[in-house]
């Protein structure tokens, strides 16, 4: 039996049977896809970890604002301009245990931190170098949950159990992320192998391209920019995809391992962490079929775009408009003057700029089509894929590295969410006939 035939045959059935028509959604009041009419997301707990705001009600109207993001009471502006060195690791103990470090908790955090990002013994060549993956975050999911039969107590409850698993998963992603990446390009891609160990007291950022780089070498520009952009990926609140995930399948009483996996394979989709691929390709395909120095061509692009007619025909503008930010997404502003600075030391202020116009002319559309009160912004995505091109970043790594930002926020989440709320999440849904004839 030809089995590809069959399943062409029999795919078109199970779509139908399985299609829900959204007019049901309206009928019966279902906040499909978790959100209120107004876009608002469905409140379903508490958080004290980070807060996003991107509006306001005035009279009882939804009002679009700047965007607020602050993590434990602290807004992400002043965060930044709180530390000198070893930014993301502060950002890390501030999500970890609710404050700043002062200088001997931090270089006692970084110790710590230090002493796990080695892999367990054979793990590197068992389950990284013997197993690649063409996908970097699948070998990091795979590697998290493979790391389960290297913890003598994995099913523990206990607080100080799971803290020290969640530091050793904090440690270990930019190895993971770097050695899977070593091992892709050398079985996928023919290209020679290089293992370079973490090194002590250089911290997160350094580590990272100090073990993708053949060369080993960086500046300390390349370093704090990618410093910066692992603080502004670390926290977005419990409603993104990925932090909810995390509730929900802790919320089983399920281990670190699988919680923690199951978070990167929310952040995986291109609806979520792997956005910022999407913008690469976006503006690459721009590139490819108009003058994008031209604004006319660009507008006109843009609109085919968002009618479906070009680039992959979903009508998303990549990079632009949020679940929550509307005027403004802080982490866009300030990854966006990051961005200007770097394009000019490279030479490369012909492309900021086409990023920069994308942005403009979105917004003009979205008027143009809406009325002058629809709001849309630039979000992280937009200028983050074109920071990791200007650091010389390889796009396999964009993803893995918001993984690696966000580890830590998801394992306070978890932790959280079991000393919070015992109860296992489990919304309802509503039963319909098979023939959609109305309900059971």
């Amino acid at each position: 039996m030809d089995v590809n035939k069959w399943l062409k045959t029999v795919s078109g059935e199970v779509e139908r049977v399985n299609k829900i028509s959204k007019e049901y959604y309206n009928k019966y009041d279902i906040k499909q896809g978790l959100r209120n009419s107004d876009g608002t997301g469905v409140v379903v707990g508490f958080t004290k970890i980070g807060s996003v705001h991107g509006s306001k009600y005035v009279n009882g109207k939804k009002t679009p604002v700047d965007g607020k993001l602050i993590y434990r009471n602290i807004e992400i502006n002043d965060l930044i301009k709180s530390f000198k060195e070893f930014g993301f690791e502060c950002t890390v103990y501030l999500l970890l245990f609710g404050k700043l470090p002062l200088k001997n908790e931090l270089d006692n955090f970084n110790e710590i931190l230090d002493g796990y990002r080695r892999m367990p013994p054979a793990f590197t060549e068992n389950m990284i170098l013997k197993s690649p993956s063409n996908n970097v975050m699948n070998k990091l999911q795979r590697s998290i949950l493979a790391l389960y039969s290297y913890d003598q107590d994995p099913d523990s409850l206990e607080i100080d159990k799971i803290l020290l698993q969640s530091i050793k998963l904090i440690a270990r992603f930019p190895t993971i992320i770097s050695y899977g990446y070593q091992a892709k390009c050398h079985y996928f891609d023919n290209q020679s192998l290089y293992l370079h160990n973490p090194k002590k007291g250089i911290g997160t950022a350094k580590n990272i391209l100090h073990m993708i780089r053949a060369d080993n070498l960086y500046t300390a520009l390349e370093a704090d920019i990618l410093d910066l952009l692992l603080i502004l990926h670390a926290e977005h609140g419990g409603g993104n995809n990925s932090a909810f995930t995390t509730h929900v399948v802790s919320s089983t009483g399920t281990d670190t391992y699988s919680a923690i996996g199951a978070a990167v394979g929310s952040l995986k989709g291109p609806k979520h962490g792997g956005a910022n691929l999407k913008v690469v390709e976006m503006v690459n395909d721009i590139k490819a079929h108009i003058d994008y120095t031209d604004m006319v061509q660009l507008k006109d692009y843009l609109i085919k775009i968002l009618k479906k007619k070009a680039f992959n025909r979903k009508g998303l503008i990549y990079g632009m408009g949020h679940a929550v930010y509307t005027k403004s997404d802080p982490r866009a502003v300030i990854l966006k003057e990051k961005a200007a600075e770097l394009a000019k030391e490279k030479n490369q202020m012909d492309e900021f700029d086409l990023y920069c116009n994308i942005e403009k002319l979105t917004k003009d559309i979205f008027k143009e089509l809406k009325g002058e009160d629809a709001e849309i912004c630039a979000n992280v995505d937009l200028y983050s894929g074109f920071v990791y091109k200007l650091l010389n970043i390889p796009k396999e790594l964009y993803t893995p590295l918001f993984a690696t930002a966000r580890v830590a926020s998801w394992c306070v989440h978890r932790i959280e969410q079991l000393v919070s709320d015992e109860k296992i999440i489990r919304p309802a849904y509503k039963s319909l006939k098979n023939d959609e004839s109305g309900m059971y």
